[in-house]
Formats: structure tokens, sequence, C-alpha cells
């Protein structure tokens, strides 16, 4: 099962990112969307998860969660814009990937048994970090994360 990392499109969907996304399974959206035309072309590529990011203020945006929780493939996964604002201790929910955005900073890295994924921003490029996205492959359980630069 190939899940898509996406986040911090801030409006701008780049036609690279919607390349890498083709052929996921499920697409997580970890917020600072920008416009709901996002979210319909990449509900368009695979069923959609997604979280509201702290610039996602426009009314469109009122009903998006501020976290989600999934279990693709039975993996625990919990999904968040801003990592800081955490308020549960993963391990202890059974969580095992916890993807957030906000950043703008791709970062893979486990602590405590949970992978924590941020695929870093697929929108306008900010400072000098790269264009860039991410992918969870789940395997009978197994779970490993990519990220990718797009541009």
């Amino acid at each position: 099962m190939r899940i898509g990392l996406i986040s911090d499109t801030h409006g701008l969907l780049r036609p690279e990112a919607l390349d890498f996304l083709a052929g996921s399974d499920h697409i997580v959206h970890g917020g600072d969307i920008g416009n709901p035309e996002i979210l319909e072309r990449l509900a368009a590529i695979a069923p959609l998860t997604v979280v509201r990011g702290n610039n996602d203020s426009a009314a469109w945006a009122k009903s998006i969660p501020a976290t989600a929780r999934i279990a693709p493939g039975g993996v625990p996964v919990y999904v968040i814009h801003d990592l800081k604002e955490l308020d549960l201790d993963p391990p202890a929910a059974g969580l095992r990937v916890v993807v957030s955005g906000h950043s703008h900073k791709p970062a893979c890295v486990e602590r405590g048994g949970v992978l924590y994924v941020n695929p870093g921003s697929a929108g306008r490029r900010r400072f000098s970090l790269p264009i860039a996205a991410g992918e969870l492959i789940i395997d009978n359980g197994q779970v490993a994360a990519r990220l990718v630069t797009l541009a």
C-alpha cells in the first residue's frame, strides 16, 4: 500500500506533485492547503485525508479537522499540521506514524518506535528549502517512508 504525503501547498499544486502522487492508494495532506480546488484535484487521484493548517482560515476550511487518525494497512497514523501542537503521547496512543507539515522542511525520524514524517512543502518555495513530497509504503504491517525533491 502506498500513501502519498503532501503538505504546505499554499494554493499551488505543482504538476510534479500530481505526477508523484499518481498511483497512491491514499493521500494525506498535512495542511496549509490554500484553496479547496487542491483537495478536489487530490481526491480525484485517491481517497484523501486532510488536516487544517494555520493558514487555512477561510470559510471553506472551517470544516477541515485540525487532526486526523487513519489506519491504512492496519498501521495507525496520526496527522497534524504543526508537530509543536501535538497534545498526545504517540507511543502511548499506539501510533506507528505521525505525519505533519508546517515547517516546510522535509524530515523523517524514528523516536520511541514512532516514525515522524514531514513531507516538506510542495507549494511555493520558502527560503532555500526544497520543493518536496513523500510517501509511506506499508507492507504486511511494516512501514517505510521516502521523501523526494520535486523541483
